[in-house]
Formats: structure tokens, sequence, C-alpha cells
């Protein structure tokens, strides 16, 4: 029998990559390609959505010719996408009519002021499980409807649809309008209880129903791929951390991950009974397999990890490329009392705080390059701890092991280092690719390629694994400081700042 294959896209913020994937979960091939970012003003970031599918049809066939494969060697297609960025097309001529607006852009930050009103942040949490927040991709649907002249009343006729990049991508591949529960759980305009548009989130956040996709599940044949892909059955699509999350095999209660990429994104299984948080955190859909029950997670969303290091590279250029930060950061034997918070675009989970702005405290002349360095990838961990402790308020237990992924978990450093400040085990997979590979698995499941989760779970492997070696009085102290540096981020932003 000749020798079958998974291809997984993964439209992220920096970049597109298509990889594909053998019945071992092993990688076969990857293609990559970096796309622009656009900063109109400051605060808002930007996609041109015509060159992102540009770039997804480039590593598509760069993936495709490295292994030496056809359309046809390939069982099926799954898709993880960014979550949360937002694009609205004509949904004759497929022709975008403003750039993506990504998931990072705080132009709405007035716009969430006024949803809120006197409840606040909290307005909607119960109905969709989110606070009120930039982050969402119903506010940036709502502003486009504002600001663009006629839009409204062309997304009222349908005329004019909105999406996701899942969405997005769907579109261009079978035609169809289309978006999985997971993404549509960003949106702020599902309900968690129906799985489908609330009408009382719609009317609220103003946002017509006939320019919304139909929600699907997360594993489920949705069509055949047109173009350079024909006749591949595009049969899977998830949000990227919840792909993540697939990927690892955290498929029981209390199974939790933590992807670390430009941001970081820790999510913690709940099963099949949504957990609404008191602590800052976001309840959201996990994944839903055919018609299959949900499962939901909790999900601590930090804004800035591995864009802090690329600041840290390109701005501040005191190394010349991302991995040299270890490097640098192990001239020194700690911080020397610095602390960095990057709330670049204000702060994300538990604190929810769009006014805030990064600052570096602690510095004293005694702080060297070296210094910086290291406040620089603590930041990661203690940001991941502070979630860590909303979660086990919230879920009511305490996180043994944190399965990692994602480009920092090169940096053997910042590993040791967040073992000893959430004092559980950190433990890495062989394969890396945890998102794309979830979207290969949910894709491979639809089409029956893998039979069932246990045959998903035996592909994992470790790679590697940090145990706490922290002290808890060391711990405790760096972590007093830590919220005091974060104190100082709060309520910078005034009523006048454009």
């Amino acid at each position: 029998m000749t020798e079958q294959y998974v291809a997984a896209i993964d439209q992220g913020t920096a970049s597109s990559r298509c990889l594909v994937f053998d019945r071992s979960a092993r990688i076969v091939s990857v293609g990559q390609k970096e796309h622009r970012h656009i900063f109109p003003r400051p605060g808002w970031v930007e996609h041109d959505p015509e060159e992102i599918w540009r770039n997804v049809e480039e590593v598509v066939e760069r993936a495709l010719n490295e292994a030496g494969l056809q359309p046809s060697d390939l069982v099926a297609l799954g898709i993880a996408n960014q979550r949360e960025s937002t694009i609205v097309w004509e949904r004759e001529s497929g022709r975008p009519v403003h750039n993506v607006i990504n998931w990072q852009d705080t132009r709405t930050d007035h716009l969430i002021r006024e949803l809120g009103g006197p409840v606040g942040q909290e307005r909607f949490r119960e109905r969709c499980g989110l606070p009120l927040a930039t982050y969402f991709s119903g506010p940036k649907v709502r502003w486009l409807l504002d600001r663009i002249p006629g839009l409204r009343e062309r997304a009222e006729s349908g005329e004019v649809v909105f999406g996701t990049m899942d969405s997005w991508l769907i579109s261009r591949l079978t035609g169809r309008h289309l978006t999985d529960v997971t993404n549509a759980s960003r949106t702020m305009l599902m309900s968690l209880q129906t799985l489908d548009w609330d009408q009382e989130l719609l009317d609220a956040m103003g946002v017509p129903r006939a320019m919304l996709p139909e929600i699907r599940p997360s594993s489920e044949v949705y069509g055949e791929a047109r173009g350079q892909l024909a006749g591949v059955p595009v049969a899977a699509a998830l949000g990227d951390q919840q792909a993540a999350l697939f990927g690892q095999t955290c498929f029981s209660p209390g199974d939790a991950k933590c992807t670390y990429g430009t941001g970081s994104f820790l999510l913690f299984n709940t099963g099949q009974r949504p957990v609404m948080s008191s602590s800052g955190l976001l309840t959201t859909v996990g994944c839903r397999i055919g018609d299959e029950p949900p499962t939901y997670a909790l999900e601590g969303a930090i804004a800035v990890t591995g864009a802090l290091v690329q600041w840290f590279r390109d701005n501040i250029t005191l190394i010349a490329s991302a991995p040299e930060i270890e490097t640098l950061a192990r001239t020194v034997q700690d911080n020397g009392g610095c602390y960095f918070v990057p709330a670049f675009s204000g702060l994300f989970a538990p604190h929810w705080r769009s006014d805030a702005r990064g600052v570096i405290a602690g510095l004293t002349g005694y702080i060297t390059k070296g210094h910086l360095a290291r406040a620089v990838l603590e930041a990661t961990a203690w940001q991941t701890k502070e979630v860590v402790d909303a979660i086990n308020s919230d879920a009511g237990m305490a996180m043994r092991t944190l399965r990692v992924d994602g480009g920092m978990t090169a940096n053997n450093l910042l590993m040791q280092f967040l073992a000893d400040v959430l004092d559980v085990r950190v433990v890495r997979p062989i394969v890396a690719e945890t998102v794309s590979l979830g979207a290969a698995y949910a894709a491979g499941l639809a089409v029956g390629f893998w039979p069932d989760l246990p045959a998903l779970q035996a592909n994992w492997h470790k790679a590697a694994e940090w145990l706490p070696q922290m002290g808890e009085e060391q711990r405790a102290r760096g972590y007093r400081k830590w919220r005091k540096a974060v104190a100082r981020t709060i309520d910078w932003l005034d009523e006048d700042d454009e």
C-alpha cells in the first residue's frame, strides 16, 4: 500500500507554515514563510490578508515538493490559526475590505470601555466565558462596521462576511463560509452553552448575524480543497492554542500545556464542563470531535513573551539572534534585582488591563546587559506563574505537570527557571511542533487515518524535562518583587492618549 500523509497549515502571527506528517506523527517536510506586520498607528497591528493567502499557497507547494509528494498522497488537511485576528471580505468576490486586524491590536480600547458601561469588563463573561478586552474578535468587527462607510448595511445584507483566519483559509480552499467551535469561542459572540451565535451578545456588540460563518466541530470534513490541493479533504480547524493542547494529547481533565511563542498561552483541560473564572482567566472551548460533546479549557493568555526577546534583539540590539539571549543571561547569576514587565499591548491574563504599559523596575548602577537579558527571560516565567496560580484557584486543584512547546522551550535556562518558579515538573515532547500536529491529528481522526485518541497518545514521547530546584523562600521573594513591578505598569494611559 502506498504511504499516506496528513498535512497541516499553521497560519500564525509571524508566518504561515505547512507541515506534512506520517502515520507515526513524524514530520516529513516543512514549508514556512513570514509575512509583514503593518503598524498604521501606535497600538495598531495589521496584516495583508492577500499576502497571507499567497504565502499559504507557497508553503504548501514547498512542503509537498520537499517530500516529493502529490496532493493525492494526502488523506486530509487540517488548519491551525492565529486566533482573534479579524478579517471582513466580500462574499462573492472574496476581496477583503480591510487589512486583518491582529489579535494584539488595541484600537478598540475606547470601544471596550463603552461596551462595558457601568458593569465593566465582566459584562458578558457568563455567556461567552470572556472578559471585555481588545484581544477578542467581536469588538474588532464592531470597529470596522463603525468606521468603514456603508459596511454595516453590506453586512446586514450578507454581502460582506466576517471570519477569523481559519474562516479566511477555509473559504479560499473550499468556497464555504465556516469556522470551528474553538475559534468561535474567541469572538465574544458565541454562547458557551449552546455553541451557537448568541443573539443577546450580537445585539450588544452590534454585529449582524448575516455576516457570521457557520460554526462546525473542530474535527470534521468541511469540504474538498480546490486549486493546488484539489480533492484533498479539509477536515479540521482549531485555534492555534487549542491545536497545541490537542497535539500535546492533553485529553483528560487536569492536563495542561503552555505554548511559548510570540505570546504564551496556557490551557488547562476542564473536561466537558465550562469552568467560569473568578481569577482573570478565559473559559474557552478546547475541542469538539464530530458530534461528540465538546471539551472545555481554562486559558491564561500572555501577550508578550517571545516578542520581548525579539524586541530586545531588534530594538535594543544587545544580541544579534534570539538564541544569544541565553548566553548573555548566563554571564550573571541572577537578575540583580531587575524586573521587566512587557506590557507592550497592556496586560492580558490574569489582569486584563489595556491601560498598562511596560516597565523595567529595580534599576541600579549595578545592572549590566546580562542582568537585563536575564530579566527578559524571567518575565516569561513570572507571567506564567501568575496564570498557574489563577488556574489552581479556579479549577480547585494544583497543577502537577506542565507540557511545553514552542520556540522558547529550546532555552534551557528559561525552562529551568520556569520549573523553579512554578514548582512543577516541566516536560517538552520530541515533536515540538504541537500546533501543526494537533491540526493534523484532528484532520486525521475525521477521515479515519488515526482510529482514536489512544492511538494519538501512543505517539507522544518526552524529549526533555526540568524539575524544580528553587527554595520556597527565594521563590516567594522573587514573586513579591515581580508583583510590585506589575503594579507599576497599571493606569499608564490617560483619556487623551491616542
